[in-house]
């Protein structure tokens, strides 16, 4: 994850100090179908970019999600190149249990550190890292904080609260150089569901995404250890149904109140849930068991606190799940988009080939290419057979 610090110059202004990066993850995550990094400039750092966000650029407001707290800016970097995008995300953090313990004032700063280890479930949390142990015994309730009064009337009061820096950090996730899709992927715009048949998959949608995949260059570079190994969680080396577990980039690897998990299969020739039949039910077995195993080896969290899931349709297109917390609602997780795992399971040992006789629905952007294309093909369709449902035995 992406973080900056800030120094204050002679106005009082905090500005960000050039190639001023702390990278808690060595291994810059670039998910979601991110394209390979351009070649090292003046301001990268062998074959890793150096983002400084003094020198970003918004163009505009992507979206503004109050929901999750959160803001995707499209923009560039002045000091790598005007010509190519960037998109950047900004989204506060979560609570932790640490920052909001609160610590009885005879402590010594060795117990308060143990004190709040011992309570914060995020003092677990860490993956494949040295602890970070820059927050022990810092919470919001210090002489570090302030209140600001907005009024009080009787028992109730309004406040704004000024508190220690190092508790007040927000997450930032840069896509650079962004493509199209990346850009449409964070726009707000209006969606519309499309319930896709099995002909309409074969005959619009595969030939859409062999056409419009996105780089998997990240995805094998994790699966063959040559980016993020000190991130993974979990691996099973089998080619037929091994697996790496890994925090996905929505999480920041440390805030188990946020846990996102995602499991990479091995297998390269899966792309989606249409893909699936029995001959892969042990792979999916096994990711299942493997996974919740190992998350609750290191977190302590069992399989009834877990949402294990896969998107249809999915960012890219090689097949992976989701572990996420039950108690975190991550974008993703509506009906319209996640099928659970265990239903997946169940649904292919009833009936053999569901996934690919089975009409699947999901919601689509208005500016997807995909959504054009079934407009397209609609349009074309004779109005007695667009009249037609798919429970029409005829068709």
């Amino acid at each position: 994850m992406l973080k900056t610090s800030t120094t204050s110059n002679d106005n009082g202004t905090n500005k960000v100090s050039e190639c001023n990066v702390v990278d808690e993850s060595p291994s810059q995550r670039q998910r979601e179908g991110q394209q390979p990094p351009v070649p090292p400039t003046e301001q990268s750092t062998g074959d890793e970019i150096c983002y400084d966000l003094a020198h970003f650029r918004t163009v505009r407001v992507l979206n503004n999600n109050s929901t999750h707290k959160c803001v995707a800016l499209l923009g560039h970097f002045s000091n790598l190149s005007p010509d190519k995008q960037a998109v950047v995300v900004l989204e506060k953090r979560a609570f932790t249990e640490a920052e909001i313990t609160t610590v009885p004032p005879s402590t010594t700063p060795t117990q308060r550190e143990e004190n709040v280890d011992s309570e914060s479930e995020s003092a677990r949390s860490n993956v494949g890292e040295k602890t970070d142990s820059s927050n022990n015994g810092r919470t919001f309730f210090t002489t570090s904080s302030r209140l600001h009064k907005e009024f009080v009337n009787d028992v109730y009061g309004n406040f704004l609260a000024s508190v220690d820096p190092e508790l007040n950090r927000i997450k930032v996730s840069i896509i650079y150089p962004a493509s199209e899709k990346h850009i449409v992927k964070h726009c707000a715009q209006l969606r519309y569901m499309v319930d896709e048949t099995i002909e309409q998959y074969k005959s619009i949608t595969l030939p859409h995404l062999e056409r419009e995949q996105l780089s998997l260059e990240w995805l094998y570079n994790v699966l063959e250890h040559r980016k993020e190994k000190e991130r993974i969680l979990y691996e099973d080396p089998c080619d037929e149904n091994g697996f790496i577990l890994l925090p996905d980039l929505k999480w920041d690897g440390k805030t188990v109140e946020q846990l996102y998990l995602l499991a990479l299969v091995r297998r390269r020739d899966i792309l989606s849930l249409r893909d699936l039949t029995p001959a892969h039910l042990p792979l999916l077995r096994n990711v299942q068991s493997r996974g919740i195993a190992a998350i609750e080896k290191r977190y302590g969290i069992g399989a009834s606190q877990l949402r294990i899931y896969l998107h249809y349709q999915p960012t890219f297109y090689h097949l992976h799940m989701h572990f996420t917390y039950l108690r975190y609602d991550p974008p993703g997780t509506g009906c319209e988009k996640a099928h659970l795992l265990s239903t997946v399971i169940n649904n292919i040992e009833l009936v053999g080939d569901y996934y690919q006789r089975a009409t699947l629905s999901y919601s689509l952007k208005e500016t997807d290419k995909l959504y054009a294309k079934f407009l397209a093909a609609a349009s074309e369709e004779p109005a007695t057979k667009r009249a037609k449902t798919n429970l029409d035995p005829s068709q």
